[in-house]
This record gives structure tokens, sequence and C-alpha cells, in this order.
């Protein structure tokens, strides 16, 4: 590919873009403590909140695979009326302030939500507990997902589907043993996105579960709480997280993202 030089504007105003993004994460590692990153990170606290953000995010990843990847599926292949509608609303997540999601899930599931209220009289409170903190995640997390596969589905080509099945493979057999290796980049890509997404989810979390150590406390909750009571120790916390955050990005784009 030929490459070409930059007017001087352009290089101007593209390096004042990209110090814009880069001078605060040289920030947070220059204010970092390092002489007592090993203490910060080695505390109960800090392992609950690990613990519990690797859980929680692995298994709203899990969740939105299993739901996800067949929406996205009928958003590509199936025409029925108001899709557009119902495909707006199920990636508005994306984009809404995650505090109102949180309250979303609250009138949807609380204990006199929509539908929480019929769960309780089956002795069942999502509301301030680990699973109130899954769904949190994944309700904000799988439209990445959901948007990512549908683009995989409507790139690839059909005609391998189409010859499958002229040769007697069932829906069943068709989808997984043709469609889904076609898409696998687009699912991975989709997964590490959500993945990523739910890990450094706040705001839903928040307002949904609370900030319950050892049950509802997150690594961005423990941020957030530190921040308040242990500047440093929050400094600590939150150069993890963009250290996961930048593995994901750079790591797998050209293996996954760059394919999907």
């Amino acid at each position: 590919m030929r490459r070409e030089r930059a007017p001087l504007w352009i290089g101007v105003l593209a390096a004042i873009g990209a110090a814009f993004f880069i001078l605060p994460l040289i920030g947070l590692v220059v204010r970092t403590p390092w002489g007592d990153a090993l203490q910060s990170l080695t505390s109960a606290d800090t392992l609950d909140a690990l613990r519990l953000s690797l859980v929680a995010s692995l298994s709203a990843t899990a969740f939105a695979l299993v739901l996800g990847v067949p929406l996205a599926w009928v958003y590509a292949r199936v025409d029925f009326p108001g899709r557009s509608v119902v495909r707006a609303l199920t990636t508005l997540p994306m984009v809404l302030p995650p505090v109102v999601g949180g309250i979303a899930l609250l009138l949807a599931f609380g204990r006199r939500g929509l539908v929480g209220s019929m769960l309780a009289s089956f002795g069942v409170s999502l509301p301030f507990t680990t699973a109130g903190v899954v769904m949190a995640e994944t309700f904000v997390a799988m439209p990445f997902l959901v948007l990512t596969v549908e683009a995989g589905l409507r790139s690839m080509d059909r005609r391998y589907e189409d010859a499958a099945r002229t040769l007697g493979a069932g829906r069943w057999t068709v989808f997984t043993r043709v469609t889904l290796p076609l898409i696998a980049p687009s699912v991975a890509a989709g997964a590490v996105l959500c993945w990523a997404r739910a890990l450094g989810e706040f705001g839903a979390t928040i307002t949904f579960a609370g900030n319950f150590p050892g049950v509802t406390q997150t690594m961005p909750l423990a941020v957030y709480l530190l921040l308040e009571t242990n500047p440093q120790g929050s400094f600590v916390l939150s150069l993890i997280l963009l250290l996961v955050s930048l593995v994901v990005l750079v790591g797998l784009r050209h293996r996954w993202l760059g394919s999907a």
C-alpha cells in the first residue's frame, strides 16, 4: 500500500488528537506509586474485587454468547415487522448512560419491578447480589457482541450454506458446521469486546447491584471507593484495568478484530 505524507495542518491536529488520549495514560503511569504496588495488589479487598470482576465478566460474556449469537442471526437473516426498532432498543445500552441502564434494570428486575415482583414470589432476588452484577454487565456489554456477529453474518458468503443445504444438511448442521466456523473471527472479536466492556462496567453495576465488598464490589467499584479513601491505591488498580484493556486491543487486534 502506498504511503502518503500528511499535510502539516493535518499532522499537527492528528498529533494533538493523539496526545489528548495518550497524556492521561502517561499521567497514570507516572503517578502510580510503584513502591506500594505489590501491597495494594495483594490486599484482601483487592483480591476479592479482582476475583469477582473476573467471575462476573466471564459469566456475562458466556451469557452474551448464548443469547447474543442467536439474536445477531435473527437480525441478519430474518425480516420481521419492527426489526429496526427492536434492533435499536437492544443495542441502546451502548450509548445509554450506564446509571440509567441500572435504574431500568431495577424497574424491571427489582423486588417491585415488572418481572422482579414475580421472581420475588419464588424467593428469587437479583438486585444487590453477585447475580445482579452479572446481569448488569451482560445488559451493558452484550450489544458489542451482537453488532460484531451481525456484521460478520452479513458479510459472509452464503453460498456455502446453500451448498450444504443442497447436499441434505439440516439447519442445525449448517449453522454449527458451516456458519459458525465462517464467522468465528467475528464471534471471537465480539466476545473479546464484550468481556472488556463487562470488566470495566461501573454505572449500571453500582446502581443495580450496589457496592458490597466480596459480593458486588468489582474492580471499577473498588477504584472508585479507593479514590476517596486511598488515592494512591486507586492508581494501582486503575493501571491494572488499563493494562488489561491494552492487551485486549493490541494483542488480539490483528488476529481477531482485524479479520472480523
